[in-house]
């Protein structure tokens, strides 16, 4: 399921109507309680509404708040935070964010947010949930958009779908990889035990596909920009996504803030996380303006390219409330069957442990 690019002057998706008009009939004040932080349609001017707009339209009163946001700056799907900062959302939202780049471990960058060295994170859910289990004191406050992981598979190989991944061997970045753990999912899926049906081999991100051309393995597993790039190349097919099938309307990335951040300054995490909202809406609406912003901090790729890739992902849904909790369970209970999770986890207590509701 891949939503049409939305273009200014065009119409609303049918899916974003439905989805708009339910959130807007259930949650007449702040809409997030239950559902997703949806915003207008692109033909509509711009008004995030009452979830993501500032306390006063003319600006904050007083001094900026101080956060430091930690973020992978060459990770397209986070470029809403470059955005935010640029077009003067976090200002408007009575913020000062200062940007702390982190291509480390997830560990390091969740330990760096409960101990108080940054105040919050974006990142992939899957990445994060093996270390959240651990106890870290963090808490997701929303899901960012759906979609940014791609299987590419050799067309002389013949791998073209899943089921032809049997016995065969997938590059990884990394065996805690949030792609090896979304497409060990779906090897499980269809009959393939993730952990014996393959070989995942670990190489340096940026040479994954070089392996895949030098035969030592028959696919790749990645995220954007990465993934998109290679795809261009006539030798891969796109296996699969983290968009395929049941997981179309499913969260990639999560926004997360500081335990200690949500008791002691309670505005300031709301803040943030309503900023970041709007900053997504933002990309969903004009994904050509945050793909100029994402570059100049670095982004690899054309912004035609960049421009592409977030089309290709779900901006335009951002689940918060009950959605994000019944989703948190259900990537629990599914990373329990591939064991990243414990067996002995209760997920429902786990995704209330590990998600605070910022925003009611």
């Amino acid at each position: 399921m891949t939503d049409v690019p939305r273009r200014p002057g065009l119409q609303p998706s049918r899916r974003f109507l439905l989805s708009a008009g339910a959130a807007a009939a259930a949650l007449p004040l702040f809409g997030v309680s239950a559902g997703r932080a949806w915003g207008p349609g692109p033909a509509a001017p711009f008004d995030p509404g009452p979830l993501c707009r500032p306390a006063a339209a003319e600006g904050p009163a007083g001094p900026l708040k101080p956060i430091k946001l930690a973020w992978n700056a060459t990770a397209i799907c986070t470029a809403a935070a470059p955005l935010a900062k640029e077009r003067g959302i976090f200002a408007a939202h009575g913020l000062d964010v200062e940007f702390v780049n982190f291509g480390g471990s997830t560990e390091a960058l969740l330990e760096a947010i409960a101990t108080g060295k940054a105040d919050a994170g974006i990142g992939m859910a899957l990445r994060w949930l093996k270390p959240l289990e651990q106890g870290f004191d963090v808490k997701i406050t929303a899901g960012l958009h759906g979609g940014c992981l791609r299987l590419l598979g050799a067309k002389s190989a013949g791998i073209t779908e899943i089921a032809a991944l049997k016995g065969k061997t997938i590059a990884i970045s990394d065996h805690a990889s949030p792609a090896k753990n979304f497409f060990g999912l779906l090897l499980a899926k269809a009959g393939i035990d993730p952990e014996s049906g393959v070989e995942w081999r670990q190489y340096p991100a940026d040479l994954l596909n070089l392996a895949v051309e030098k035969g030592e393995a028959q696919a790749l597993a990645d995220a954007d920009p990465r993934t998109w790039i290679w795809l261009k190349d006539p030798r891969f097919a796109e296996v699969a996504t983290n968009l395929s099938g049941a997981y179309a309307d499913r969260t990639c990335c999560v926004v997360a803030v500081r335990g200690s951040l949500i008791r002691n300054d309670r505005a300031a995490a709301t803040a943030l996380t309503r900023a970041i909202l709007e900053a997504g809406h933002r990309v969903h609406e004009n994904p050509e303006d945050a793909a100029r912003i994402f570059s100049g901090y670095g982004g690899k790729g054309s912004v035609e390219d960049l421009a592409a890739m977030l089309r290709s992902q779900h901006h335009g849904d951002r689940p918060v409330g009950a959605d994000l909790k019944r989703q948190l369970i259900l990537y629990g209970d599914e990373l329990k069957q591939v064991n990243v999770l414990k067996r002995t986890t209760d997920t429902a207590k786990f995704a209330e442990r590990v998600y605070a509701d910022v925003l009611s």
